[in-house]
């Protein structure tokens, strides 16, 4: 394979305020193969971060506010696999040290050599295993083709799907309802070692609990009245392969004490039975409980949460992705499964602003539901707003323009301030790093009279 179109979905981020070096970088970067971005502080590389998936960060080491150290915290505080390299005209003994310790990869003090520069890039990015992962994700996306999003938050939890996919530690899920936790678990299994095998899903709560013990573990013939031959249960259905409880948090108190024993012993013994059977299944769980306050309530096993918890995927709410809704939206008006294909063709933009600025308490289920309502309502190919508001039930929540965002804050902060300091704008300006001239006009602009935050010392 040629090297350069190996090379050529390595994406490096740039980071400088010296506009003439990224160039300089850029040029050197491009010429053999890498995909490149550049911008010119710290702020904007948080930015650019979700956007961008970059394997590989070049940072120079003083910039503004947030230098190169701070950016190196941010980052790892979000990404613990991405690899930094530190570039700086100021670099001292001290300074590399002290990022060799916080993990970055390399620390070069310009002026630097190109090959030395594009040595560390290449051994940096050898060293990225995300590299590999994009390599393949190109070949092969059958995986997580059921998930509908461009949602940085999504890809980033997809991502971390995928390395915890590769082992087999077990994954709980934990997400509202309507959040899409059994697509997430399919996908665990489908991106897994184990996606030949079987992938089994089963919900905890929508099974009586005496029925929960054959469904999972099975059963003998004549183990109960009913019992007319052997059945295998759940366990054995998705031997070498994945096995998902979801609402694993509905589960009594009584049962959880034999799903441990299962899962401790890899093996289970069918209602009636003489002898267990070992198993080997991949456990994820979901649940739209909070596992944490229920262990603390003693209504949850705490062996049995660390034994499910290995690890957590949290979902996020469909309102914390809009950028998805009118992805999702048209997916749902053309998905071929649907009674009402071919039948509405998109929305009006007063209906599509209205889906996108709706909170969704039931989310991505909630979403499809009214979205398959609305097209069984319609009588044109576009969906106007009048069937949105009469599906919803209510008036959406106002979706606020960036400046009235802004000026919220605004006046949040100035209240807030005020009230820590007894409506004193001297103390009040130097907290906020602004002088007392400024801090005025914000406060004239917002209409805060700060003498209504002194507090009155009562008269002994």
């Amino acid at each position: 394979m040629n090297p350069a179109k190996k090379q050529a979905a390595r994406r490096i981020l740039l980071v400088d305020d010296d506009d003439s070096l990224l160039k300089l970088l850029t040029l050197r970067l491009k010429t053999v193969g890498y995909e490149v971005e550049t911008v010119l502080s710290g702020e904007e590389a948080i930015v650019r971060l979700p956007l961008f998936h970059p394997h590989l960060v070049v940072t120079d080491l003083r910039m503004g506010e947030i230098d190169g150290m701070k950016l190196c915290e941010q980052i790892q505080e979000k990404y613990q696999t991405l690899p930094i390299i530190i570039l700086t005209a100021h670099g001292t003994i001290k300074d590399a040290v002290a990022a060799t310790r916080q993990g970055v990869f390399g620390f070069l003090t310009k002026p630097f050599e190109s090959k030395e520069f594009l040595e560390q890039v290449s051994n940096a990015l050898t060293l990225n295993g995300a590299c590999q992962q994009d390599e393949d994700n190109e070949v092969d996306e059958q995986w997580r083709a059921n998930i509908i999003t461009r949602s940085p938050l999504m890809n980033d939890l997809l991502r971390d799907l995928r390395n915890l996919a590769q082992g087999d530690a077990s994954i709980f899920i934990h997400g509202e309802s309507g959040t899409g936790k059994e697509l997430i678990a399919q996908a665990i299994h489908d991106v897994s070692p184990r996606s030949k095998h079987s992938f089994v899903a089963v919900n905890c709560s929508a099974i009586p609990e005496d029925l929960l013990e054959s469904e999972l573990f099975g059963h003998r013939r004549g183990a109960f009245t009913g019992a007319l031959e052997d059945r295998k249960g759940l366990f054995q259905l998705a031997d070498k392969g994945t096995l998902f409880l979801d609402e694993i948090g509905d589960m009594s108190p009584a049962f959880q004490v034999k799903l441990l024993r299962a899962l401790q012993e890899n093996q289970i013994r069918p209602i009636g039975a003489n002898k267990t059977i070992p198993v080997n299944v991949r456990i994820v769980t979901a649940s739209h409980r909070d596992l944490d306050k229920l262990v603390a309530a003693q209504n949850f096993r705490m062996d049995l949460y660390y034994r499910i918890n290995v690890v957590t995927l949290k979902l996020p709410r469909l309102s914390d992705r809009r950028e998805d809704i009118p992805l999702l939206a048209n997916h749902f008006i053309s998905d071929p499964d649907s009674n009402y294909n071919g039948k509405v063709k998109g929305f009006s933009n007063d209906a599509m602003e209205m889906l996108v600025s709706y909170d969704w308490p039931g989310n991505v289920r909630h979403l499809k539901n009214v979205i398959e309502q609305v097209s069984a309502f319609s009588t044109t190919p576009i969906i106007p707003v009048k069937l949105i508001e009469k599906a919803l039930r209510e008036k959406p929540a106002k979706f606020h323009s960036f400046k009235e965002a802004k000026n919220d804050f605004e006046r949040q902060y100035l209240t807030q301030l005020l009230q820590m300091v007894n409506g004193n704008v001297t103390h009040a300006a130097r907290l906020a790093k602004r002088n007392r001239t400024e801090f005025y006009k914000l406060l004239k602009r917002h209409l805060i009279d700060p003498s209504h935050f002194k507090k009155k010392l009562l008269n002994p």
